[in-house]
Parts: structure tokens; C-alpha cells; sequence
């Protein structure tokens, strides 16, 4: 069985679902991969569900969980990080099914933290520079000033803040108290850093180009980064009244 679980939470992905399906499962590491399916009315999960054929002849490589609807990205996550901590996973990556990460780049988060011994690896679109290919530049600016606001606030030693392509060891997830987690959307990535950060676990960046979607549609928008912003000051102070012990 493998020691890392890819998790890919999918809403309406069906023109990219097969691609990035059949992209995490050839690499040469052996990723298993879970799909977190909100319900999509464009049928990804029943793509999903052909595939699992192919791919689970001999082991059970590709998972698929259902949701009852679009419950949040932060609510995804958990129950995939849940699911994976179930089977006994020891390394559990997230990444968007928009091919806007590089599934080669899974590798490199793996061994960041399986070889290099940290226990939160972050592909990271920041830390040299912007690696960023096809957004407008409103979107740009947005996205790094958040990542800086949410620095200065917190004091958070992470260029990319609201990075959603990361590699976390299961001795952090199995720290943090998810049940517990307040963000659903996008601050949800902020607030998992936070506390891993909080709780003394060793975090690196590793350098990605994160590069927009050519198919299907984004669910980013103004409101969602918003959100992170006006949560993290909360956040923060409410972290002076905590104990983070292990």
C-alpha cells in the first residue's frame, strides 16, 4: 500500500477529472488519490466512478467520496484528511483538479517532507519572486498582498499563505483538532498553516509556477479572499488566549 494520499476536491471539473486522474496515478511515485466530489451536476463523479475500474484491479489506488452538495472547500478537506488518516496514510497532499498544479510537483512536496524531514511542505508561488502564469494582474496583486497581510498579522514565516498545494505529515493533522477548524473557504488553508506553525511543526516552501486554468470554470472570486482577510485578525488574537502543546 502507499504511504501518501493525493486529496482533489472536485465541483463541475468534468473536462479535467480523467486528465488529472490518470496524471497523479502514472507518476512514479506511488500516490493513492481521493476525490471529494460536491455533488457536481456535470457528472464528475460518475467519470470518476469509470476509472476506478482501470485503477483499482489490484489495490485500491482511486478513492471517490460523495457529498450530499457544496459544503465548502475547508469541509472537503478535513473529511478527506479524515478519510486518509482512517486508512493509515502518512502523508496527505491537497491540490485543485484545474491542472493549475503540476501533478510532477507532488513528488517534490512528498520528499520535502518524507526525505528533508519537515512535517508541512507548501508549494509555494512566493517564495522566488510570482510564479504565476495566466491571471490577470487585479488577481495577482490581490492574491500576494493577502499573503502578506496575513504575515504581518500573524507573524506566519510563509510567503504563500493561502497556498492550497501542500503536503502535510499525519502526525500534524492528527495534532490539529479538526473538528475544530472555523474556515470553510479559502481561509481554511491559512488557518491549517497557522496552527501547524503554532503547534512548533517544521514547514518549508518549495518553489512551484502555478499556472490558471484552461478548462472549466474557477470558483475563486473577490468574496473568498475577503473572507481570509477580514478572519485573520480574529484569528490571530484569539491565538494569544490558546495553548498550543503536543
Amino acid at each position: 500500500m502507499s504511504n501518501a494520499l493525493v486529496i482533489i476536491p472536485t465541483y463541475n471539473e468534468k473536462e479535467n477529472i480523467q486528465a488529472i486522474v490518470d496524471e497523479v496515478l502514472s507518476l512514479p511515485k506511488d500516490f493513492h488519490l481521493l476525490i471529494v466530489d460536491d455533488n457536481s451536476p456535470d457528472g464528475t463523479a460518475d467519470i470518476v466512478k469509470g476509472l476506478q475500474a482501470k485503477y483499482n484491479a489490484l489495490e485500491t489506488r482511486l478513492h471517490l467520496l460523495q457529498r450530499a452538495g457544496k459544503l465548502g472547500l475547508g469541509t472537503a478537506y478535513i473529511e478527506g484528511f479524515k478519510f486518509g488518516l482512517k486508512k493509515g496514510y502518512h502523508y496527505l497532499l491537497e491540490m485543485d483538479a484545474d491542472f493549475s498544479h503540476n501533478p510532477k510537483d507532488l513528488t517534490r512536496l512528498y520528499l520535502a517532507c518524507e526525505e528533508e524531514g519537515h512535517d508541512l511542505a507548501v508549494g509555494s508561488r512566493y517564495s522566488k519572486g510570482v510564479n504565476v502564469v495566466n491571471w490577470p494582474m487585479s488577481r495577482v496583486l490581490m492574491s500576494y498582498f493577502a499573503s502578506k497581510y496575513v504575515r504581518f498579522i500573524t507573524g506566519l514565516p510563509i510567503h504563500d499563505t493561502t497556498a492550497g498545494f501542500v503536503c502535510y505529515r499525519r502526525t500534524v493533522l492528527e495534532t490539529i483538532q479538526l473538528d475544530n477548524i472555523k474556515f470553510i473557504g479559502y481561509a481554511f488553508q491559512i488557518e491549517m498553516k497557522f496552527l501547524t506553525w503554532k503547534y512548533g511543526f517544521k514547514i518549508t516552501e518549495v518553489p512551484i509556477i502555478f499556472t490558471d486554468r484552461t478548462l472549466g470554470q474557477s470558483k475563486m472570486s473577490a468574496g473568498i479572499f475577503k473572507e481570509a482577510v477580514l478572519g485573520v485578525l480574529a484569528m490571530s488574537i484569539g491565538s494569544w488566549f490558546k495553548s498550543y502543546k503536543r
